[in-house]
């Protein structure tokens, strides 16, 4: 088993491969920050920095928060960007420190998500947004088909979008909201179900080292797995059984974003 630190720096080395901000995940954000141009904006589990540079090329001042030297190493250097090492449920900044905060997939990362949501919310003046994904809606995603550890993994590690929501509420007098996000079939960011229509990108090593749960998989089910999925694409069996997710304009796997607005 990897502790979280281990995993970072597994997942670190081609991150920037296939870890690239998709611009309408950036709109998102920028809608439910809802902050002026030259706010502060802390990225929590900033990782090589993809979100914080899109947000600081949009005119944002961010802090990219991140425990992962490693990580830290292929980021790409951008102005209006400072980082800071540390772990979520340690941020060494004073209360409302920042203006807004946002999480980009990174919960299931946390050593401790009670306290990692209390020091989010701590060093917060304003807006929350944090993207996630439904923990018991994973198993719905035909990649668990093909790869089990998705199931036995994901459900363990991190809260229901609903009882995310109540641990913002609980922390801050803030009113706090899920909205789904529909994966579209062309999206940058290569995340764990962002190949819902194009089943070839999972065979491809360099995207799943982006995806945090393959590499703590068993070398056996993941080599079990590429070879069933490749014999599916090659045979027309994955056509046969999820061609249908090709005629879809965007797909619900169960992302979420949570957010919260300051009543101060």
């Amino acid at each position: 088993m990897l502790n979280a630190m281990t995993l970072y720096n597994s997942i670190g080395r081609d991150y920037n491969h296939t870890r690239q901000p998709d611009e309408r995940i950036v709109e998102r954000l920028i809608e439910l920050l809802n902050l002026p141009v030259g706010s502060i904006i802390a990225d929590i589990g900033a990782g090589t920095g993809n979100y914080s540079n899109a947000l600081a090329e949009r005119g944002y001042r961010v802090m990219a928060i991140e425990p992962s030297r490693v990580m830290q190493s292929q980021r790409r250097d951008c102005p209006g960007v400072s980082w800071l090492t540390a772990a979520a449920e340690n941020i060494p900044l004073p209360d409302n420190a920042v203006d807004g905060a946002i999480v980009m997939l990174a919960l299931h990362h946390f050593n401790n998500v009670d306290l990692g949501i209390r020091e989010i919310t701590r060093i917060t003046k304003n807006n929350v947004v944090i993207f996630a994904f439904e923990p018991d809606l994973v198993g719905n995603f035909w990649l668990s088909d093909y790869f089990p550890y998705f199931i036995d993994d994901t459900p363990a590690k991190i809260p229901s979008t609903s009882e995310l929501a109540l641990k913002l509420y609980q922390n801050g007098d803030r009113e706090v909201e899920i909205l789904p996000f529909l994966l579209p079939p062309d999206l940058e960011d290569r995340f764990a179900a962002s190949g819902w229509c194009r089943p070839e990108i999972y065979l491809d090593a360099r995207v799943r080292n982006g995806i945090s749960t393959f590499a703590k998989m068993p070398l056996e089910e993941i080599a079990d797995g590429l070879k069933q999925l490749s014999a599916d694409i090659e045979s027309g069996v994955w056509l046969r059984r999820y061609g249908h997710l090709l005629q879809l304009k965007n797909y619900d796997a169960g992302y979420r974003i949570i957010f919260t607005r300051s009543n101060q």
